[in-house]
């Protein structure tokens, strides 16, 4: 599987083997939020931060999703659902593994709600999915989130363990899940799950809170972040961006990094 492990090496940094993805496909979700108008601009913005590859959906792969003379690693998203749907938590694919490919994808992803209504179905987009990223030797990126009428808490320790083990039992390469609000408990999840795992940025908050809820993550076990909102709706995306590779890729403290945006 020599493609895929080429393709692996386009969206993670080779030397760390950890990653910083900057997820930008919530136009479809939610629409153009601050941030997000201006893909080209934003994306040009967390390129020159560092992040070792975005995600967009492939409508915006066909815009430009370059916006400066660096490189970075492509994953396109396939999965969708909007605000407005009577089911947000449903997620169907919207694109193929074929399609991204001929975008000049380096990986794909989809988005699985563990818990929701529609969940058996999520699963059955996943597993497809999976077998068609094997057959193109394409790495698949797989959000799992503990989301649904019957989930109290979408950190509890038990339902992210369930969501990430789920992912990497039906072949995801990557997974994507909710941080669980300690180091102890995340190197739970990271133990449980066969493929390196990435945490999820949440809603926009503090600085000095997000960067050190990488620290702990990494500090768990965990192999980077897949953040949105607390990077390209920053002040200055490019600089933080910037301090959240420090803290994966070369082990600089939340404190230290946050120290550089000052």
């Amino acid at each position: 599987m020599i493609g895929k492990r080429i393709r692996l090496e386009r969206i993670m940094n080779r030397n760390t083997g950890k990653m910083v993805i900057i997820p930008m496909d919530h136009g479809v979700t939610v629409g153009p939020i601050p941030g997000l108008e201006d893909m080209p601009s934003t994306i040009g913005k967390v390129t020159e931060g560092g992040a070792n590859a975005i995600v967009l959906h492939k409508g915006i792969v066909t815009a430009g999703h370059r916006g400066t003379g660096k490189d970075i690693g492509l994953i396109v998203h396939l999965s969708a659902s909007t605000s407005a749907g009577p089911d947000p938590n449903r997620k169907i694919n919207v694109c193929t593994v074929e399609e991204a490919l001929k975008l000049g994808a380096d990986a794909v992803s989809v988005q699985v709600n563990i818990g929701a209504d529609t969940e058996s179905e999520m699963l059955a987009d996943l597993a497809i999915t999976a077998r068609k990223c094997n057959e193109w030797n394409v790495p698949l990126l797989a959000m799992m989130y503990p989301r649904g009428p019957n989930v109290k808490n979408e950190a509890d320790v038990e339902l992210v363990k369930l969501a990430a083990r789920v992912g990497a039992e039906l072949g995801a390469d990557i997974v994507k899940t909710n941080y669980t609000g300690s180091p102890e408990t995340f190197r739970e999840v990271v133990k449980g799950c066969s493929v390196p795992v990435v945490i999820a940025g949440g809603s926009k908050g503090k600085e000095i809170d997000c960067l050190k809820k990488i620290e702990d993550s990494i500090s768990a076990g965990g192999s980077g972040v897949c953040m949105g909102r607390n990077s390209f709706q920053h002040k200055d995306p490019t600089a933080f961006v910037r301090a959240v590779c420090k803290v994966v890729h070369e082990g600089i403290s939340a404190e230290d990094a946050a120290k550089s945006l000052k």
